[in-house]
């Protein structure tokens, strides 16, 4: 929105609302189908601001899946925290993801579809922007390992292949994502056979 008489331009707080506007954009319709004019609007600032704050839409592109990724890990982790540690932990990783999946608006994994999105840019190399855009989507699925590894850690006996065993649940996790996403309708059977699945890994460790 435009700044009022007599007050002044508060750079910050136009940085969030452009994020803010990016992020909603991008997850609700995809990264290319968007460009900065809309953004800006949608920001209530003006393109000029827009490039002040961020040399390139593949800029702004890399601070919101930057951004999104932080949050994910962050609500995860804070979410989890109050369960009993152990494998009540680890499967309340799969109960937060039922509350996500049944937001409004749910379209599956925004750091993901981003990958998606800029799959082409990513590959060639090209630009800062793109290469960081893959190094955070690639970062994003590590820290899901580290946390899944964490939390194997807890169990008693601990897992003598947590790596492996993480690898599985991360699988189960992106799929179920991945389904509900595709399918809505099912996202909630979908959802129930990966926590399954999950209980029985965990369960059958050696």
């Amino acid at each position: 929105m435009p700044v009022a008489a007599g007050e002044t331009l508060d750079p910050r707080r136009t940085r969030r609302r452009i994020l803010d506007a990016a992020a909603e954009l991008f997850y609700a319709r995809g990264v290319n189908a968007v460009g900065v004019n809309e953004i800006a609007a949608a920001a209530g600032a003006s393109k000029v601001s827009l490039y002040r704050n961020f040399e390139s839409k593949d800029d702004l592109v890399a601070a919101v899946v930057a951004e999104r990724s932080d949050r994910v890990h962050g609500w995860l982790r804070a979410g989890s925290d109050d369960a009993p540690a152990g494998t009540a932990r680890i499967l309340k990783l799969f109960d937060l993801l039922a509350e996500w999946f049944a937001e409004p608006g749910f379209r599956g994994c925004a750091v993901l579809n981003t990958a998606v999105d800029t799959r082409a840019a990513s590959r060639s190399g090209e630009r800062d922007a793109a290469r960081e855009i893959a190094t955070t989507v690639h970062r994003h699925l590590e820290r899901y390992l580290e946390l899944l590894t964490e939390l194997l850690a807890e169990l008693e006996p601990p897992p003598t292949d947590a790596d492996f065993l993480a690898r599985q649940l991360l699988v189960l996790i992106e799929g179920a994502t991945a389904v509900a996403a595709a399918r809505p309708d099912e996202a909630t059977r979908s959802l129930a056979a990966a926590r399954a699945a999950a209980a029985a890994l965990i369960a059958g460790r050696s």
